[in-house]
């Protein structure tokens, strides 16, 4: 299955704006994580301007659903997304290993 990244852009004062949304889009998340499309997502650190999150899905469908329902977008925190497909090729998890011999 393919890898993916999920790119968001906050507003402003994203921190106190989230607060009001913070549960559902948890929620969202952890339901993303129950049917193991979503492996790993976060906020950027000093400052919170936007997020990261990593899926595993068959298809960006996925992905766009998500965004579709979640709090921080439908209320307008982040200010603009994207997804890229992303190739892992090195660590646990990657779906493509590749050995030092290889290269």
């Amino acid at each position: 299955m393919p890898d993916y990244l999920l790119f968001y852009d906050y507003v402003g004062n994203a921190v106190e704006k989230r607060r009001a949304f913070r549960r559902e889009h948890f929620t969202l998340a952890s339901e993303a994580i129950a049917r193991g499309h979503l492996i790993l997502g976060g906020a950027y650190a000093n400052p919170v301007d936007g997020a990261v999150l990593y899926f595993r899905c068959e298809s960006t469908g996925v992905i766009e659903e998500f965004v579709r329902s979640d709090p921080y977008v439908r209320n307008g925190l982040v200010t603009s997304w994207k997804i890229r497909e992303w190739t892992t090729v090195v660590g646990s998890m990657a779906a493509t290993s590749i050995r030092p011999e290889d290269v």
